[in-house]
């Protein structure tokens, strides 16, 4: 069965003070913490085993979920003995991976079908797939092309399309090989991996997808969240 760990174990400095009260993925939208969104996009996608690394505020996590029961999933805790980085956080799970393997942030709010993702994942045949959501940047003035000193292409304020590292990944076990205590995916760990000619896939999609990272972003989606929870009343 394949597992999903969530990381939910930083302090979210930059959303404090919501924060010194509860961990990130504690915060609520509507009337569900974020992390429970989490949990149900995962199972929609076939997954019911998960891996929760924890440390800051950790009992609010666990009295919440329990054991996974009452979700219709199994949940295993990881307590983080010191605030570790992305990577780090996941070697305690080294002996409970034998397959491949999601790993996620625990305040990504999102529907992405992680089944689609996985599949794509096996298919390329590769230790890592990133998901990478798709972003649209947009200029604020035309963008002109000129040759010989004359304009042969105008946009007029054209769509730079760029992709983001949604913090969501793929893995093979294999990745265990390659992450140290203190390292970070993106600044270390993958880095690694293409030094040593191994090969990242990236999984470009299209679906909802936010990075609560921020007091105006978080603050923003509660009140959206909030109002759609008062009309199904």
């Amino acid at each position: 069965m394949t597992k999903a760990i969530i990381l939910c174990g930083g302090k979210g400095t930059r959303l404090r003070p919501y924060t010194y009260i509860l961990p990130k993925p504690m915060l609520t939208l509507g009337r569900k913490p974020i992390l429970e969104f989490v949990v149900r996009n995962l199972k929609r996608s076939g997954i019911k085993d998960f891996i929760f690394t924890v440390g800051y505020l950790k009992e609010s996590i666990k009295e919440y979920f329990g054991d996974g029961r009452k979700f219709g999933v199994k949940i295993t805790y990881l307590d983080e003995e010191d605030e570790m980085n992305t990577a780090g956080s996941i070697l305690p799970a080294r002996g409970l991976i034998k397959d491949t393997f999601v790993v996620m942030m625990g305040d990504l709010l999102t529907v992405l079908d992680i089944k689609k993702m996985m599949a794509f994942h096996r298919k390329k045949g590769n230790i890592v797939t990133i998901g990478l959501k798709r972003q649209g940047l947009p200029l604020e003035y035309g963008i002109a092309k000129v040759k010989d000193d004359a304009i042969v292409e105008f946009n007029e304020k054209p769509i730079l399309e760029h992709f983001v590292n949604s913090g969501i990944y793929v893995f093979e076990p294999e990745i265990f090989n390659y992450i140290g205590k203190n390292d970070d995916f993106a600044r270390n760990v993958f880095p690694k991996l293409l030094k040593k000619r191994k090969k990242i896939t990236g999984y470009t999609f299209d679906d909802y997808w936010v990075d609560i990272g921020r007091i105006r972003d978080y603050e923003r989606l509660d009140m959206i969240v909030s109002i759609a929870d008062m009309v199904k009343a």
